[in-house]
């Protein structure tokens, strides 16, 4: 777009607005509250009755017809000289017509001063038309929300012009007004999450809320974000995993426990990648990272029949089967099924990390657990007891991306402390996503926790598998996005 069209297209927002804003004063100056919140909505569009052959025609409507009140945005109008048809959507992107005639000429007077994008209710009985389409016959109209900001291109369901993505990303509530079919995907997740708090429910697990300001960075391998409490004059962080004070639940008695909630980090963005995200964390007492293989497993069997009613999905082209059972591989047998000559000095360690997320990650588009991942990139789990250059421990991974990770948790508080001083050896040197020193995890410790396993599950990944959606963007409400310079 040029300048002078951009400026000529400002300007011509800034006249509809000014045109809206005096109407709504119109409005006001004869009495009438262009902000109502006195008109009593009986049912959502989504619930009126959709079977035409229980409705009558137009001409045929009786006093004794049930009458509806609805409420909706105005996204059409069509005017037929003394009659007026208004297309409003309601919850669930769901749309009727209401048909309003010049012989109720209170109802017909505020049809011809709204605009597109208005919030109005209606009452009436419905009836079919002649091209045998739903529609209400209005008795009442009325102006419940003046929308001041005209809608960007179309807004009905037959299509739209509104092309910048960022602005969709930034205006949620836009992109929703204008593709209500999003609203799918949303509602999709709050399944995702409301299943998943059944699944462990029904487990016997205790849902929990831990912190999300602490003194030290653990619980993952990440960038913090930093912040200062004022009243304490200390620097605080923001959590980047729930792992440590989940464990620490543990060592208190709580033998089943788990946390959904957002996780903070100060990283890269992508289209898996947002610095805000939600997951679960949950651990068992008297339990190992494989039976928590076996349990993840059914989660994914229960989310997958609950969202989609089938363990057989698309995801971007490519079919995926949440059938259980999943494969199972070592790192190492993963990366030499790829690369047989891979040299010895590369088959242990960051050097193995390095070649499985080069070679082998990419390749997994069926569910696949990579396990016997090396010590040295593992500072909580524990050693694997007959080779403790390992640990017992997996992730899953599912089209090309890890959506889980579990293992045996490291409950040598011996072994812990040595663990965290390799760290902050780390930090040291440079690494900004090594852990701190957790002195009060390693008193935890010392008191006893039980032979426990744990996992964590990013709950956007796995919306994304489970709806289809090319980016986390677009399962997260409000994803962060850079200023808008504009």
């Amino acid at each position: 777009m040029s300048n002078d069209q951009s400026s000529n297209s400002a300007s011509n927002l800034e006249g509809q607005m000014q045109a809206r804003v005096a109407a709504a004063e119109a409005l006001r100056a004869r009495g009438v509250n262009p902000y109502a919140n006195d008109f009593r909505v009986t049912h959502e569009v989504a619930s009126l009755p959709e079977d035409l052959a229980t409705l009558p025609p137009e001409p045929e409507i009786t006093d004794a017809a049930p009458r509806y009140a609805v409420g909706g945005r105005l996204v059409q109008v069509n005017e037929m000289g003394k009659a007026r048809f208004l297309f409003i959507r309601g919850d669930r992107g769901a749309m009727l017509q209401l048909y309003v005639k010049a012989d109720q000429p209170e109802a017909f007077a505020v049809a011809k001063e709204l605009d597109i994008g208005d919030i109005v209710g209606a009452r009436g009985a419905l009836f079919k038309t002649r091209k045998e389409k739903r529609a209400m016959k209005v008795e009442e109209l009325r102006l419940l929300t003046k929308s001041v900001r005209p809608l960007p291109g179309k807004v009905l369901q037959d299509g739209h012009d509104v092309t910048d993505v960022g602005l969709l990303y930034r205006q949620r509530y836009l992109d929703l007004i204008v593709h209500p079919e999003k609203q799918d995907v949303f509602r999709k997740r709050a399944k995702v999450i409301s299943t998943i708090r059944a699944f462990f429910d029904e487990r016997n697990y205790v849902e929990a809320e831990t912190r999300m300001l602490l003194s030290t960075n653990g619980g993952a391998a990440a960038r913090p974000f930093t912040t200062h409490h004022n009243a304490l004059d200390i620097d605080l962080f923001l959590r980047i995993a729930t792992e440590l004070d989940l464990k620490r639940l543990v060592v208190g008695g709580f033998d089943r426990v788990y946390e959904i909630g957002r996780i903070f980090r100060n990283e890269g963005m992508d289209r898996f990648h947002n610095p805000e995200f939600t997951s679960i964390e949950f651990y068992q007492a008297y339990a190992t990272y494989e039976d928590l293989m076996v349990l993840t497993e059914q989660l994914f069997e229960r989310l997958a029949l609950a969202v989609c009613g089938t363990t057989e999905l698309t995801y971007q082209g490519q079919a995926v089967s949440l059938k259980a059972p999943f494969k199972r591989r070592s790192m190492l047998e993963a990366v030499l099924e790829v690369k047989p000559d891979l040299p010895e000095s590369q088959r242990t360690g960051h050097a193995l990390v390095a070649a499985f997320e080069e070679l082998v990650e990419p390749t997994l588009i069926q569910p696949t657990f990579i396990t016997q991942f090396p010590t040295v990139v593992s500072p909580l789990s524990r050693k694997n007891d007959r080779d403790p250059s390992i640990v017992d421990r997996f992730e899953l991974f599912v089209v090309g991306k890890e959506l889980a990770n579990a293992f045996s948790e490291l409950n040598d508080p011996m072994d812990q402390r040595a663990r965290f001083e390799a760290q902050v050896s780390q930090k040291q040197k440079g690494d900004a996503e090594a852990m701190d020193y957790d002195e009060d995890f390693c008193r935890a410790l010392e008191y006893g926790m039980p032979p426990t396993a744990g996992e964590g599950i990013g709950i956007d990944r796995l919306v994304m598998l489970l709806t289809d959606q090319p980016s986390i963007r677009d399962v997260l409400f409000f994803p962060q996005m850079r200023p808008d310079e504009r």
